[in-house]
């Protein structure tokens, strides 16, 4: 690299050669050659996180006088920049890098910098004019910076990918229980015979959990939107202007178009990784109920010749390197290994959230790559399901009618009138020698006919009880 290839930058220990063309500065540089672990790099979601914190805490120190407003202004123009998708290759530490988070945080103050640089008519690495310390991260730290960063990247990720997934998922999965629901199958407990039910009640009891589940993480969210931003250092606020903390939850409310507002106690605000750990279990749970419809529809799909085959999903690619003319229930497949991610996820939150010490979590990278990516896998997973396996289901009515008529489990709806004991024999001798439990109660004289018809009417004993 020749002189007029690189410029120089000088940190507390020492000084470096950088490219003259990059944006990230001394601090970045040592951190990606102390962290090359896996080659994974910062989130989308959570570098837009991190450069929404940077603009607010800009304008809002320049409007308390805090730093110079040309310089305020500059460092506001350059996140605008990044969030329009500019710079964004400059962001370039691994995920798994300095405990709680310094080297993304300050790759970011650095790259915004230098852009401030650029814009102020300098050159970039003249911190003189603008520094990543002294001017992009006047009155912040690490410490109250990156939880701030979790929080938004978050809420940005859930607004923007999972809550519409599951918005369209739990349509989709209402409008197929109106359209299947005068359609009668077998129930199966312990994937043995049970009393007959309406394919229709099996989808809205679907839809039913996921809203439940959305309404859960939700309220999980809720604790999201308290902010530790103004601690500083420990929590202390120290270096920070009264009214700073108050003023960028105010702005970053307008920005992301949810109302924010700052911690009552910001030690505690730093401290503590509860919000993260809530938000985690309550997309572990709805990840378990998904694993769970996903092997419903792969079982209930199963077949073509051997399997249930009640119901047929779309099928969207070929199945089979060597098997002409198969098809999987590919996207239920997809859908289940991101569940099982995100159950991963969810344990090495946990883990992450309690191995912080005294004043500060160091474990925050791993938290927000986990929480963030966990959101937008799940729901672009969800999404694909919906759009590409639950809208396009159609139903095998034949297969469906036959199976309930034929189960064993009928025999449930006639306790009442012939005994348990009586209904357990007939249900033997049908499976024995292959007669009709109907064909068997009227040769044995139990009930007649007609009783017998309005006992066994499978429309009415699949019909769910009304409040």
């Amino acid at each position: 690299m020749t002189e007029l290839d690189y410029r120089i930058e000088r940190d507390s220990m020492g000084e470096r050669q950088l490219p003259k063309d990059v944006y990230y500065g001394i601090q970045t540089l040592r951190a990606t050659e102390n962290f090359s672990i896996s080659g994974l790099k910062p989130l989308s979601t959570y570098i837009d996180a991190c450069i929404l914190i940077k603009k607010a805490t800009a304008i809002a120190n320049g409007e308390l006088g805090c730093i110079p407003d040309d310089i305020a202004k500059a460092i506001a123009q350059a996140a605008d920049e990044v969030l329009q998708g500019q710079f964004r290759d400059q962001f370039v530490v691994d995920v798994y890098q300095a405990g709680a988070g310094t080297s993304h945080h300050m790759n970011v103050n650095e790259v915004l910098g230098n852009r401030a640089l650029e814009l102020l008519g300098a050159e970039k690495g003249n911190y003189q004019r603008v520094s990543p310390n002294d001017h992009v991260n006047y009155g912040q730290s690490t410490n109250d910076v990156i939880p701030t960063a979790i929080r938004i990247g978050g809420l940005l990720a859930l607004t923007h990918s999972l809550y519409p997934a599951l918005d369209s998922a739990i349509a989709a999965l209402n409008e197929k229980a109106i359209a299947f629901q005068d359609v009668v199958k077998s129930g199966r407990t312990h994937l043995q015979d049970a009393v007959p039910v309406r394919l229709g009640e099996g989808f809205r009891a679907w839809a039913r959990i996921l809203g439940e589940h959305l309404r859960g993480i939700k309220y999980a969210t809720e604790e999201l939107c308290v902010l530790g931003l103004g601690g500083s250092a420990s929590g202390t606020g120290l270096n920070t202007h009264p009214q700073y903390r108050f003023r960028v939850a105010e702005l970053l409310g307008e920005y992301i178009d949810h109302p924010l507002s700052s911690a009552p106690h910001l030690m505690a605000a730093m401290q503590s990784m509860s919000p993260f750990v809530s938000v985690s279990g309550a997309l572990r749970n709805l990840a378990q109920d998904l694993v769970k419809i996903s092997h419903d529809l792969r079982l209930m799909d199963s077949g073509p010749k051997t399997g249930l085959k009640e119901i047929q999903l779309p099928p969207v690619q070929p199945g089979s390197s060597i098997m002409p003319g198969k098809y999987n229930p590919v996207m239920a497949e997809m859908i289940s290994m991101v569940c099982f991610q995100v159950m991963g996820y969810d344990s090495a939150i946990a883990l992450a959230a309690q191995a912080g010490q005294l004043e500060l979590n160091v474990m925050m990278p791993l938290i927000a790559y986990d929480l963030i990516n966990g959101i937008e896998i799940l729901g672009h997973a969800i999404s694909g399901l919906s759009e590409k396996c639950i809208q396009g289901i159609t139903v095998q009515d034949d297969r469906c009618l036959d199976y309930a008529e034929g189960s064993l489990a009928l025999v449930t709806a006639l306790n009442p009138h012939i005994g348990y004991l009586n209904a357990a024999s007939v249900a033997k001798e049908s499976l024995e020698t292959g007669k009709s439990i109907r064909q068997i109660v009227l040769e044995k004289d139990l009930m007649t006919e007609d009783e017998l018809a309005q006992v066994l009417d499978l429309e009415k004993m699949s019909q769910l009880p009304t409040i």
